[in-house]
C-alpha cells in the first residue's frame, strides 16, 4: 500500500529546509573576497564563463566601491547575471578555472560576488541599459526562458520591437519552473524577469504555445523574423510496464508543481524515495525528498561516480543531505502492490572494453513507496516539423549554423532546443544574445 503523505514536516522545519542555502554576501565580506582576486591579464575564468564576462574587470571594481559599475559589466554580457550567478556550477566553470584553486584549493567566490553586485543593481530598481533608436521592425520570440528573454533583451536594446510567446502561465522558463526553491528564494525568477522587461519594447503573451496558439508559418509571415527558445518538452522515459502506475513521477513535473506551491506542507512525498538518473535534476528531487520529510532517499545511476552530469559538488551536496547514491545500476522492472509501486528491480551494469554498458545479469531490488524518474529531457519537434514551414533537425533537435540561423531564412533558434546546447541557463542565456545580434544583422541587410 502506497505511503504518499502530505505534512510530514511542521512549517517551521519546511521554512528552514527551504531556506537559501548560500545566503548573500554582506558589503564587507563582499570586499575582502574580492582582494583575493589577482585580477589575470590573460584571465582563465574569464575564458571559462560561456558568456565572457570580463570577471576580472568587475570584481576590481567591487573591491574599489563601484558595485554600479560592477553589475552592469556582468549585465551587458549576460543579463541573466543574477539568476546565472545562483544556480551555474561555478565549480567546473570559472570558479574551477580560477589560479587560486591551483595554488590554494580555494578559488575567489565568483559565483558570491555576482550576486552581490546584480542583487544590488535589482535592489535600486534601476534599468541600466537604454534602447536604441526605434528601427520599425518586430521580432516574434518563442518561449519566455533563458535564451528567449535574453535575446529579446539585446534586441529591444537594439531599437527592435519584441513580442514574446510563452506557452507556461508564467515567463522566466527553467528558472521559474526547474530550479530548486532553496536557490532561488524570495520569487527571484520573476523579479529577474521585470528587470528584463523594464528597457521596454518587449510584450510578452503567456499561455500562448507553439503548434496549438501560433503557427511557425503564421510568424514568418507577420514579423521580420522570428528566435525560436522554447527549451525541451518532454521527459525521457523508462520504456519499463508499471511506468505510469501510482507513485511513479516524472521529476521535472514534480519540481515545477513544488516552485508554484507556497504552502509546502500541501505536498505529499513518500517515506522511501527512489530517483532513477544523475543530473541535476536528479540531485535536486532527491534533496527536495529529503527536505519535505521522505525517511530515505537513494538515487541510482546506471554508471560510475565521475560520469554523472552532476557535478562532484551537487553530489556532496545531496549526500550531505541525507541522500545514498548507487552506481553502476540500471532499472530492470517496476514493482507493485495493489496498483502502487512498491519497489524497483535494478541489474547491475559494468562497462566493457569498448566503453559501452552491459547488464552483469545479477539484480537487486529497493523498497519505494515513491520514484522519480530523472533521466533526461527530450525535445517535442512536432510544432516545428509538422507543419508547412518544416524546420531542419539534427540529433533530435533544430540545426543551427554558427550564427544560429535555422534552415529557413529569418528562423532563428538558441537554447536547450538547439542541437549542441549544453544545457545550462547561462548557455541559452548566451545563445540568445549571439542569435539577437545575428538576427539584428539580418535586419540590417534586409
Amino acid at each position: 500500500m502506497s505511503d504518499i503523505a502530505a505534512g510530514r514536516l511542521s512549517g517551521e522545519e519546511l521554512a528552514e529546509n527551504f531556506a537559501d542555502i548560500h545566503p548573500p554576501l554582506d558589503a564587507r565580506t563582499a570586499h575582502i573576497e574580492a582582494s583575493r582576486c589577482y585580477f589575470c591579464y590573460d584571465a582563465p575564468c574569464m575564458e571559462a564563463c560561456p558568456t565572457g564576462i570580463d570577471i576580472p574587470s568587475f570584481i576590481r571594481k567591487i573591491a574599489t566601491g563601484n558595485v554600479r559599475g560592477s553589475a552592469i559589466d556582468i549585465l551587458e554580457e549576460n543579463i541573466m547575471g543574477g539568476a546565472c550567478a545562483r544556480v551555474c556550477p561555478t565549480e567546473v566553470l570559472c570558479e574551477g578555472a580560477c589560479v587560486r584553486t591551483a595554488q590554494e584549493g580555494k578559488p575567489v567566490t565568483i559565483g558570491a560576488l555576482q550576486r552581490f553586485a546584480t542583487d544590488d543593481m535589482m535592489a535600486r530598481g534601476e534599468q541600466p541599459f537604454e534602447r536604441a533608436d526605434a528601427t520599425g521592425r518586430k521580432v516574434a520570440i518563442i518561449g519566455a526562458g533563458p535564451a528567449g528573454l535574453a535575446a529579446a533583451h539585446r534586441l529591444a536594446q537594439l531599437g527592435h520591437e519584441c513580442e514574446v510567446f510563452e506557452a507556461l502561465p508564467k515567463s522566466g522558463g527553467l528558472n521559474e519552473y526547474g530550479i530548486a526553491d532553496y536557490k532561488v528564494v524570495d520569487d527571484f525568477a520573476q523579479k529577474e524577469v521585470r528587470f528584463i522587461l523594464g528597457i521596454g519594447g518587449i510584450t510578452v503573451q503567456n499561455g500562448k504555445a507553439l503548434g496549438r496558439d501560433i503557427q511557425l508559418g503564421d510568424l514568418r509571415n507577420r514579423y521580420d523574423a522570428v528566435f525560436i527558445g522554447g527549451g525541451l518538452g518532454a521527459v525521457q522515459a523508462l520504456g519499463l510496464e508499471g511506468e505510469r502506475i501510482e507513485g511513479v513521477f516524472n521529476a521535472v513535473d514534480y519540481i515545477a508543481d513544488l516552485r508554484q506551491t507556497k504552502d509546502k506542507g500541501t505536498l505529499a512525498i513518500g517515506r522511501r524515495v527512489v530517483v532513477i538518473g544523475g543530473g541535476s535534476t536528479a540531485i535536486d528531487i532527491a534533496v527536495k525528498s529529503k527536505r519535505l520529510g521522505a525517511e530515505d532517499v537513494t538515487i541510482v545511476y546506471r554508471r560510475g561516480a565521475e560520469a554523472m552530469s552532476a557535478t562532484a559538488k551537487e553530489q556532496e551536496f545531496a549526500q550531505v543531505n541525507g541522500v545514498k547514491i548507487k552506481h553502476w545500476m540500471r532499472p530492470a522492472a517496476i514493482l507493485s502492490d495493489g496498483g502502487a509501486v512498491s519497489g524497483i528491480e535494478f541489474e547491475y551494469t559494468k562497462q566493457g572494453a569498448d566503453g559501452k554498458l552491459t547488464g552483469t545479469g545479477e539484480k537487486a531490488r529497493l523498497a519505494a513507496d515513491m520514484v522519480f524518474k530523472a533521466i533526461g529531457q527530450v525535445f517535442v519537434p512536432d510544432p516545428v516539423s509538422g507543419t508547412a514551414a518544416q524546420l531542419e533537425l539534427k540529433n533530435g533537435r533544430i540545426a543551427v549554423d554558427d550564427s544560429y540561423a535555422t534552415s529557413l531564412e529569418g528562423v532563428y533558434a538558441g537554447g536547450d532546443c538547439i542541437d549542441g546546447n549544453i544545457g545550462l541557463t547561462v548557455a541559452a542565456v548566451q545563445d540568445g544574445k549571439l542569435a539577437a545580434h545575428a538576427i539584428n544583422d539580418y535586419l540590417a541587410k534586409k
